[in-house]
């Protein structure tokens, strides 16, 4: 999740959903309500982490955080060097990932009627215009990192919509690169603070979604993924024609990879 979320144009949610931990993870942080703070003010040590320990799943949060948070560390130097110099062959590989991944949401769908493919269409051609706007001109206060963390966060969680596209939209995201690589301790706490807030409301809306409105939020999620690959195919597109065959053998990997994982992990969404 961490790598692909380095990534503009791939969303750390698809990976999520590829690994069959995403109805895990949204369940996981809708059900911290913060009430373990409660016996915590009234002095009472041994009640707070019964309710901390109940609340925080600690045992799934702590690998899954240290390897998003590793994978960002790590990862940024050779994603910068992958887009820069094998950008078709890395997008190839991540296109077939978001494909196999909308092949994953279609099959919770009950019924492909049409009111579900007339959001699905919706969806994929207001995913397709927004991933190709262009960034904005925005300052590096620490409140625009807080809300940048915000909604790059609230992205992650949705697969398809990917948190360094909204980042580039926001005119912030090799800014935080930078910020990763000279480890400015401030920015990055501001910029987390941003994202732990929007990751505890975003959870919610989707649990809620997915609970109450199954069929309509994955129809959207599948357009969303769809319009998503408008960027995986503008550096395919416009890579020499020697390197299409390459590209889709890539991209073909990519795909088996997630069935084979898919057939490991098969489960029902909320």
């Amino acid at each position: 999740m961490g790598t692909s979320d380095i990534m503009p144009g791939i969303s750390g949610g698809t990976i999520a959903l590829i690994t069959g931990i995403y109805d895990k993870l949204i369940r996981s942080i809708s059900n911290i309500k913060f009430m373990f703070f409660k016996p915590l003010l009234k002095g009472d040590i041994s009640e707070f982490k019964r309710q901390l320990f109940e609340e925080i799943d600690f045992e799934f949060f702590i690998p899954l955080g240290l390897g998003i948070v590793l994978a960002v560390i790590l990862m940024a130097s050779i994603i910068n060097f992958l887009l820069g110099n094998y950008a078709a062959f890395t997008y190839s590989f991540f296109g077939g990932l978001i494909l196999s991944s909308i092949y994953i949401l279609y099959k919770q769908l009950d019924a492909f009627n049409i009111k579900a493919i007339s959001v699905t269409v919706i969806f994929a051609i207001l995913a397709y215009i927004f991933v190709g706007l262009n960034p904005m001109q925005a300052a590096h206060s620490l409140p625009i990192l807080f809300i940048s963390g915000f909604i790059a966060i609230c992205a992650m969680l949705l697969p398809g919509i990917s948190g360094s596209s909204l980042l580039l939209l926001l005119g912030q995201y090799e800014y935080m690169i930078n910020v990763l690589h000279r480890i400015s301790i401030i920015e990055i706490i501001v910029f987390v603070l941003g994202a732990g807030v929007g990751f505890m409301a975003m959870s919610r809306i989707i649990k809620y979604m997915l609970e109450n409105h199954k069929q309509l939020t994955v129809a959207t999620l599948i357009g969303i993924m769809l319009g998503s690959m408008r960027i995986p195919l503008q550096h395919i597109v416009t890579a020499p024609v020697t390197s299409l065959p390459i590209c889709l053998i890539i991209a073909i990997i990519g795909m088996a990879i997630v069935m084979l994982v898919e057939t490991k992990f098969n489960y029902e969404l909320i």
